[in-house]
């Protein structure tokens, strides 16, 4: 059984809403590894993983990359860093704040045109 605060994949997958087939896949192109390894040689997640992926996740709906998803990810990473690779870490992440404010006021006026749609529509059929 996974030591404390591990998790194995179905947990994981469980808690987040994602496939298995999904968090295998970010396994192998680099997004999430595990943290460890079963005696049986299953994946075994931290609290920490479970963080890292719920950003991944949370930047699907905002439609970037898998690319630009490992790309926040290193920059995350090397903020953590006592060295120049921390001050640009910072940089990066300024620059996905502004990019992911963008995103979002997009995605409002495009709710905001789906509403009047919507009611449009409902306005046809009350007629």
């Amino acid at each position: 059984m996974p030591g404390s605060g591990m998790m194995h994949i179905g947990e994981l997958a469980e808690r987040t809403g994602l496939s298995l087939r999904t968090i295998r896949h970010y396994d192998q192109i680099g997004l999430l590894a595990p943290s460890g390894r079963s005696e049986g040689g299953f994946r075994l997640y931290t609290e920490d993983d479970y963080d890292r992926l719920m950003l991944i996740r949370r930047m699907k709906p905002l439609g970037y990359s898998l690319e630009q998803m490992g790309d926040l990810l290193r920059a995350l990473d090397s903020t953590r860093s006592n060295d120049a690779r921390g001050a640009d870490g910072e940089v990066a992440l300024a620059q996905f704040l502004d990019d992911a404010q963008e995103r979002r006021a997009k995605l409002a006026q495009q709710l905001d045109a789906a509403d009047e749609f919507i009611g449009l529509l409902n306005a046809q059929i009350e007629k």
